[in-house]
């Protein structure tokens, strides 16, 4: 086996030290990997085994049999996995009759005593040996460096807890998304669940427009800053956001108050009225309030919310150029002509927007991020848990983002439910200026519908995740009643020509 990440090691003083190992790993290996478990009788492979797989199915009493004379257990987890203990194996070759290389195309594959067929696993496995030490155990690890760097992750997860007060605290996995954020459900022993927001920090991407690389360009938050940032500001005003008990800003791990797990969908997936009806409230009392735009978040650092500026707008809507049209003309781009009459279109369009209301969007304000508190009220019945991209910006883009969710199909009733209990609670204002407001909002849900028309191709082509490319047709359907306002009209003409609309719209 070759590698090029140095050997981690660790020593575990008891038993349940190996069983927090176990959970560790189970968030760090991937569908692909392969675990060969070496050590001597009783050095403790199956009790590493056994916790990597309670905890991956997240049930303490899964039961685990040896495969000692089955030679393979396999489980269907949250990720596939099989269980192999080679020990009784007559002949590697064996290692391919058991389905071995079918097992890791789809999951994970944990192999005790590796040395009987070593010559037929892949040669980026993790090897884990075990030896006894004292009164416990050392753990050795090698691995090449993309499953070593997931490996440190999660024990620098683990340190990060020990440091935060929860040293003996259980980890699983909670979600994921479409950012490399990843979350986790910790469970320490005072019984109350926190959640672990880990992001990573990552090296700067290519430069993309002016030498500089898109999450500059479109303002996207690059550090934990902007989130602590937000987070108390809001909570400050009276909104529901998660307390943050610790983070490492360095590292980019943060130990959040768990706002619960009811979300706005009913089991089937569909709009709850009463929810969304309360977060467009939420937002109508949002708006209503300013924000700052300078927010210190340590003695050192003071967060800066960023304009939605023209630079901003205009790189977002540039993925229908980039990624959308090429997708629908089956690789042939958008003409020169074609680029410069759409983007010279968006600059007449954000011109308009210079005397649109402008406060704080939280700029992703749909049902992946809302909580529903049911026991609570008013705005703390509405959990606000992603913000870190918040901006000063027009406030109807926020009002876009929740009454056409983009994962969701709003129904023109419900639609028109939302937008009319938002602007009855905004008429009680002063100065209020509805037409100004839903001008705005067709310009900015047109703008948001055109970023995610390029955006789910790009993370089918770029990013290998086709599952989102399941929203294009609500998308452009949302686009379509965007286009339908007076102001839009060279959009929409422009739409059509390109076939990305029709002259219904």
């Amino acid at each position: 086996m070759t590698t090029t990440a140095p050997e981690i090691s660790l020593f575990l003083e008891d038993e349940s030290a190996t069983v927090r190992l176990g959970e560790d790993l189970a968030l760090a290996l991937r569908a692909g990997d392969c675990l060969a478990l070496s050590g001597d009788l009783g050095a403790g492979k199956s009790s590493l085994a056994r916790a990597f797989l309670r905890a991956l199915a997240d049930d303490a009493e899964l039961e685990v049999p040896s495969p000692t004379f089955t030679l393979v257990q396999s489980y269907d987890l949250r990720i596939p996995v099989s269980h192999f203990d080679l020990y009784r194996l007559g002949d590697p070759a064996e290692l391919t009759e058991l389905g071995f290389d079918e097992a890791l195309q789809g999951g994970v594959c944990l192999v005790e005593w590796p040395e009987m067929a070593e010559s037929e696993l892949p040669d980026d496995r993790i090897v884990l040996r075990l030896t006894h030490e004292g009164a416990g155990r050392r753990v050795t690890i090698l691995a090449p460096e993309k499953q070593a760097s997931r490996i440190r992750r999660v024990f620098a997860i683990r340190e990060f807890l020990d440091g935060a007060g929860f040293p003996q605290a259980k980890r699983r996995f909670l979600t994921g998304d479409a950012s490399l954020r990843a979350y986790e459900a910790i469970y320490p022993n005072d019984g109350v669940r926190r959640i672990l927001m880990d992001w990573p920090p990552l090296p700067e991407g290519p430069p993309v427009l002016d030498g500089k690389p898109y999450p500059k360009v479109a303002h996207i938050a690059e550090n934990a800053y902007p989130f602590v940032a937000i987070a108390n500001v809001l909570r400050q005003e009276g909104f529901a956001t998660p307390e943050i008990y610790s983070v490492d800003y360095d590292q980019g791990i943060l130990l959040l108050e768990d706002l619960g797990s009811d979300g706005v969908l009913d089991d089937d997936g569909k709009p709850i009225a009463e929810r969304y009806l309360e977060s467009v409230a939420c937002l109508a009392q949002l708006h209503s309030q300013p924000m700052p735009q300078d927010i210190p978040v340590t003695d050192t650092h003071v967060h800066r919310i960023p304009d939605f500026d023209r630079t901003a707008m205009k790189m977002e809507v540039r993925l229908v150029l980039d990624w959308h049209l090429p997708w629908k003309r089956d690789g042939a781009l958008a003409s020169e002509d074609e680029r410069n009459e759409y983007l010279t279109i968006w600059d007449t369009l954000i011109d308009q927007l210079g005397t649109a209301e402008k406060n704080l969007l939280l700029r992703d304000f749909h049902s992946p991020n809302i909580i529903w508190r049911e026991n609570k009220a008013g705005i703390q019945k509405v959990g606000l848990i992603d913000f870190q991209d918040a901006m000063i910006g027009p406030t109807s883009y926020d009002l876009a983002s929740i009454v056409q969710d983009a994962r969701v199909t709003i129904e023109p009733d419900l639609f028109h439910r939302l937008m009319e209990h938002y602007l009855s609670l905004r008429r009680r204002q002063p100065n209020f200026d509805e037409a100004a407001l839903l001008k705005s909002w067709a310009i900015m849900s047109a703008q948001r519908n055109c970023k995610l028309a390029g955006l789910w191709v790009r993370l089918m082509r770029r990013d290998g995740k086709p599952g989102y490319m399941k929203h294009m047709p609500r998308t452009l359907a949302y686009l379509g009643v965007a286009l339908q306002h007076d102001t839009l009209a060279p959009l929409r003409d422009w739409c059509v020509r390109a076939g990305i609309a029709t002259a219904e719209s």
